[in-house]
């Protein structure tokens, strides 16, 4: 799953580099979202949180 997320990282982080003025807030919150969701993989992998609802 992260080598997914991981790809899509880096295909955003190649558009952000090419991008025009007026996409480039777009790429960059669509590149942040995918940040954090790797984040939050990384964190239920390592079991710092758990991923089941809390009810």
């Amino acid at each position: 799953m992260t080598a997914c997320i991981d790809e899509i990282i880096e295909l955003l982080s190649a558009e952000l580099r090419n991008a025009d003025p007026a996409e480039r807030r777009q790429i960059e919150n669509e590149l942040e979202l995918a940040l954090a969701e790797r984040e939050v993989i990384w964190a239920e992998q390592d079991g710092r949180i758990d991923a089941e609802p809390p009810f």
